[in-house]
């Protein structure tokens, strides 16, 4: 049986919360992959509360990058258009 990796995945999901967005979808990834090995029965279930946390983690801080990213896009566009106005 594969040992868990439930400490990891936590900490890349809080990390990817809190500094750096990338982590939050390599938690998301590998938790996801671990929960299915865990189910088959193929890796140690004993981690599974951390790599769940960690899942859940990556899934909202992929989801705050995304909406962030969008904001930083539309700002751009906006100010871009705003200046585009301005000058003529």
């Amino acid at each position: 049986m594969k040992p868990h990796r439930g400490t990891v995945i936590l900490v890349l999901g809080i990390l990817g919360l809190l500094i750096c967005g990338p982590l939050a979808i390599a938690a998301w990834v590998m938790g996801s992959s671990d929960l299915k090995e865990m189910n088959a029965g193929t890796m140690d279930p004993a981690g599974r509360g951390n790599t769940q946390v960690g899942k859940v983690c990556g899934i909202i801080g992929t989801i705050l990058m995304v909406v962030g990213l969008v904001i930083v896009i539309l700002a751009m566009l906006l100010g871009g258009f705003a200046a585009f106005h301005a000058a003529h």
